[in-house]
């Protein structure tokens, strides 16, 4: 991650989302001019670039190409090329948590539709944790989980959790969303609750539908490589 401060990140995320939610306002078909395609195409390609350098933590080069896009669109707008009104979304923050231990595809949906709602921040679960709760070493240590979840594009920043008070995670990040995984025994109500006791609004979602995937479970994997290999 980028040594930048987080005001800075933050502040760079919120006009990607700003440019992106104009630019999706506008078709490619009100554009008649080959010129005007042209300037359309180079928006885009502008926002995608600023997205990739964002996701490397490169906030600097993503400011400076989200900024390009940002002076193309509104040139174009202000030519009565294309119509649309500038908006600007307060930038939520989603916390999200898990053992993250095998990284399947049921981790990567999670993940991406958390990031649906804003800047994710995901709570890798201690070792000790895990022993405690799925009664098994993680096959993988907190430390090489944390690097890959790090590593990962719609995560914004991945951090330890608390061996002993999950709200810690609560209090630190202080989400506007909370997202729970799909099988994840935690009650919605409860913690929304226990997140208020100690002055915390947060809304707490849960993902309504699994990935697809017959094998998207790290115990299924782990049974998998036994049936496989270890006959």
């Amino acid at each position: 991650m980028s040594t930048v401060d987080d005001g800075l990140s933050t502040r760079v995320y919120r006009y990607i989302s700003i440019v992106d939610r104009a630019l999706s306002r506008v078709r490619d078909e009100d554009l008649k001019a080959p010129e005007g395609k042209e300037i359309l195409n180079l928006v885009k390609s502008y926002v995608s670039d600023s997205k990739h350098y964002f996701s490397l933590g490169d906030y600097i080069t993503s400011l400076s190409c989200i900024a390009y896009a940002e002076g193309l669109l509104d040139a174009l707008r202000l030519f009565k090329l294309v119509s649309f009104d500038w908006e600007y979304p307060k930038v939520r923050r989603v916390l999200v948590g898990g053992t993250f231990d095998i990284i399947h595809p049921g981790h990567i949906y999670y993940l991406s539709e958390a990031s649906k709602f804003g800047l994710v921040y995901a709570v890798v679960a201690r070792d000790s944790t895990v022993r405690r709760v799925k009664g098994r070493e993680p096959v993988n240590d907190e430390l090489s989980r944390l690097e890959v979840i790090n590593s990962l594009k719609y995560v914004y920043r991945a951090f330890l959790g608390s061996e002993e008070d999950m709200l810690k995670s609560v209090e630190s990040v202080k989400p506007d969303i909370i997202l729970l995984g799909p099988d994840q025994p935690i009650d919605e109500g409860v913690l929304a609750k226990n997140a208020l006791s100690r002055g915390f609004n947060v809304e707490v979602l849960r993902l309504p539908t699994k990935y697809k995937s017959d094998i998207a479970s790290t115990s299924k994997i782990i049974n998998k490589v036994l049936e496989l290999y270890c006959k």
